[in-house]
C-alpha cells in the first residue's frame, strides 16, 4: 500500500461522508519529500483535525512512519475542505 492509499484509508475511516474524501499526491521541489493533499467536506473537517490537531498529527505520524519503512521520504500532509 502506498502512502496516498494509506492516508485515504485512514481519513475515510474517520469521516462521515467517505465519498467526499479526495487524496492526491503532488511533487515538491525537494526530491526527498512528498506532499499529500487531503480534501474533505466542511462537516468532516473537525473530525479529521481533532481537538488541538491531535487527529491530524496522528495521521501524519502514521504516514511518516510508513514512509520511513519504505521510501524514507519526508511527508507533508495538507488538510483542506471543499
Amino acid at each position: 500500500m502506498n502512502l496516498v492509499e494509506l492516508t485515504e484509508k485512514i481519513v475515510k475511516s474517520i469521516v462521515l461522508d467517505s465519498d467526499a474524501v479526495s487524496v492526491k499526491e503532488f511533487e515538491t521541489d525537494d526530491e526527498n519529500s512528498i506532499l499529500i493533499q487531503v480534501m474533505v467536506s466542511e462537516e468532516d473537517m473537525g473530525r479529521v483535525i481533532g481537538k488541538q490537531g491531535r487527529t491530524a498529527n496522528a495521521i501524519r505520524t502514521l504516514v511518516q512512519a510508513s514512509s520511513a519503512l519504505k521510501e524514507n521520504k519526508y511527508v507533508k500532509i495538507d488538510i483542506d475542505k471543499f
